[in-house]
């Protein structure tokens, strides 16, 4: 595997990233690397979904928008990981690096060239493997230098409608611009024939889609109770080692 591989997850509003990133995070936990996810929603659950409860998650230190980390920045990576790393219960390291806490207090952009800085050199001296869940639409893609960049691919997350699969479409297009050339799409909250919709759609549409994860009641009984998704049993964990492995394959040592 590829030292300090770096994940973008996203897609439209809706679609699943945030439990699709906390599941990508658990599963290469589970293979004994270590795993950063970071969270650039600006309402931020990833937390609670790597089985922090609320309190906590509210309590986790939100990255500096001016903050630069590396050799030739203002902060170094052990002092990064003391001030803002939170622990999970499942071994997950988090960083939380967008909240919007008030009406009116600006744009995040300051926040998105945090990250941006993040996965450009500073995360691999900490991490095997970096999971950055995004906030939803493509404007991350589209900010002067783009927030992911420096990722080594995205998985792109659509959910049963026409509107996600064309949002991957463009998606692919301005990532393949930032110069990320590794991209796969991934089905999810799939119902009965949702599999060959999926298919069709992205085949019109030129997007590489992967597989397919079918709609889990597991899933969206965690989700209502905001905890973790149970370590053992729904049959989604099957399909979240496989796309595990798909990106291990997709990026080269």
């Amino acid at each position: 595997m590829k030292p300090g591989l770096k994940i973008g997850v996203v897609g439209k509003g809706g679609v699943g990233k945030t439990t699709i990133s906390s599941l990508l995070a658990r599963s290469f936990v589970g293979r004994g690397l270590r795993v950063v996810a970071v969270d650039t929603d600006s309402n931020p659950n990833l937390a609670m979904s790597l089985g922090l409860d609320l309190a906590a998650t509210e309590a986790i230190p939100v990255l500096p928008r001016s903050l630069v980390v590396g050799r030739r920045g203002d902060c170094g990576v052990d002092e990064l990981f003391d001030t803002y790393g939170v622990a999970t219960p499942c071994g997950v390291t988090v960083l939380s690096a967008l909240r919007v806490n008030e009406a009116g207090a600006g744009c995040t952009c300051g926040g998105h060239a945090t990250v941006r800085s993040l996965l450009g050199e500073a995360l691999e001296e900490r991490a095997d493997v970096t999971i950055v869940d995004m906030e939803a639409g493509i404007e991350h893609l589209s900010r002067s230098g783009g927030t992911l960049a420096h990722a080594d691919i995205l998985v792109i997350v659509m959910d049963p409608s026409r509107k996600s699969i064309v949002t991957a479409a463009r998606t692919v297009a301005l990532a393949n611009e930032l110069g990320i050339a590794r991209c796969v799409a991934i089905g999810n909250k799939a119902q009965a024939d949702d599999e060959q919709f999926f298919a069709v759609q992205c085949d019109e549409l030129g997007v590489a889609l992967v597989g397919v994860i079918p709609a889990s009641a597991a899933v969206a009984e965690a989700d209502r109770d905001g905890r973790q998704l149970a370590g053992d049993g729904p049959e989604i964990w099957g399909h979240i080692e496989r796309l595990a492995d798909l990106i291990v394959e997709r990026v080269p040592a």
